[in-house]
Parts: structure tokens; C-alpha cells; sequence
């Protein structure tokens, strides 16, 4: 027997008001999902941290977005190995199959992910060096971030510029994947780099031409 209990009660309280609000209020547009399936334009991949919201920041509906969290936002390399991919079959569900027309890499401010990895590659974590450990396996993707951040003098912020880096780099790994060069050399994809100040409020976009982040 599986080790479940019933869901907190405040969940359900919460689920209750919700489907005699917002549901009945637009239910016939549910009901349209459900039957003609989704059709998102674009595809959010984003941290998993609590308070990283993306439908709430764009004011998306459902049926919207296409979206998937992660630790740290990251995109790995294309790597058909056989191997569990979790992000990988997401983007290739989105690129392929729903052929969304944007895809948007989002990552925040005060990442624990990227604090992890700057601490892991600087030497001050050592439990995740070890192989066991899943987050520091998985941050090793952002590994070409971190040593392009450490041979750059003047950053004055390095880990707000490391969470860029882990924008790029997964930006860098998407144009890895054939599908999605394809689509994007086609004219069919577009790829953007945003990155979100949780304390502000703030959107910055990656500007392709300066390679840097700018506010919105």
C-alpha cells in the first residue's frame, strides 16, 4: 500500500471555491478545452521555485501556455541516450507536436539552484560534487555558465549574472536540439531569454543584438 493520506484540508477548500467560482463562471470554456484539446502559442520553461508565477506575471488563461519547471530553468544539451529526460520530452512534445511559436526561457532572482551551483563549482559544497546527488548532477549543465562568470572581471553581482547564464545556456542547449534549429531556421520558433527581480516586480529580456538584459 502506498504511503498517501487524504489532501490538506485547506487544498480542498481552496479547490471547492474555485470550481464554484472561476470554473462555473467559464465553464463552457472548459468544456472546449477538454474536447479540442490544447493549442498553446507559447512554452514557459521556468524554475520551480514557489514564487516564480508565470501565468500570473503574463496574465495568462489556461490553455495558454505550455509550461515546465525545473531546478534552475535549465535546458540540457541534446543527449538521445536512452536516458530519462524529463525537459527534453517536453520540449520536443512542445516543438513537435504542439508546435508552439515561442519558446520563453524565464529564470529569477535569489535562484537556491544557481546558488547551488556557484557554491558546488567554487568549491563550498561538497556534498553536491558527489554522484549521488540529483540537484548537483543537474546543475552540472550550468557549468560553462559558472566558468565564464569566474573569468569575468567587474561582475559585480555574480550571482544575479550566474541566472543569466543559466538563461543562455539553456538558450545555447535548445539550438542543440535538430528539431528546434529547424524550426527556428524555418521561421516557425522564436526563442527568448527573460529574467524576473521577485522583490521588484521586474521583467528583464535578453537583447540578442548586446547579449545582455534589459528591463521591459
Amino acid at each position: 500500500m502506498l504511503p498517501v493520506r487524504p489532501l490538506p484540508a485547506y487544498l480542498v477548500q481552496r479547490y471547492h471555491g474555485w470550481k464554484a467560482t472561476t470554473f462555473a463562471e467559464n465553464r463552457a470554456w472548459y468544456k472546449r478545452l477538454a474536447e479540442e484539446g490544447q493549442r498553446p502559442r507559447a512554452m514557459v520553461i521556468t524554475c520551480c521555485d514557489s514564487r516564480v508565477h508565470a501565468t500570473s506575471i503574463f496574465g495568462a488563461d489556461q490553455g495558454e501556455f505550455f509550461i515546465h519547471r525545473n531546478i534552475a530553468n535549465l535546458v540540457p544539451p541534446y543527449a538521445p541516450d536512452g536516458d530519462h529526460h524529463g525537459t527534453s520530452a517536453a520540449v520536443e512534445y512542445a516543438v513537435t507536436a504542439l508546435k508552439v511559436a515561442h519558446v520563453i526561457v524565464m529564470g529569477h532572482s535569489r535562484c537556491g539552484g544557481v546558488q547551488g551551483c556557484h557554491d558546488m563549482c567554487s568549491g563550498n559544497a561538497p556534498e553536491l560534487e558527489k554522484a549521488t546527488s540529483f540537484v548537483g548532477r543537474w546543475m552540472d549543465i550550468l557549468r560553462p555558465g559558472y566558468e565564464r562568470v569566474a573569468g569575468r572581471e567587474g561582475v559585480e553581482d555574480a550571482l544575479t549574472e550566474l541566472e543569466h547564464e543559466a538563461v543562455r545556456v539553456s538558450l545555447e542547449n535548445l539550438m542543440s536540439f535538430p528539431f528546434v534549429a529547424q524550426a527556428v531556421e524555418a521561421g516557425d520558433l522564436t526563442l527568448h531569454g527573460a529574467w524576473h527581480e521577485i522583490g521588484s516586480g521586474e521583467l528583464h529580456v535578453l537583447d540578442a543584438e548586446t547579449g545582455c538584459f534589459v528591463p521591459v
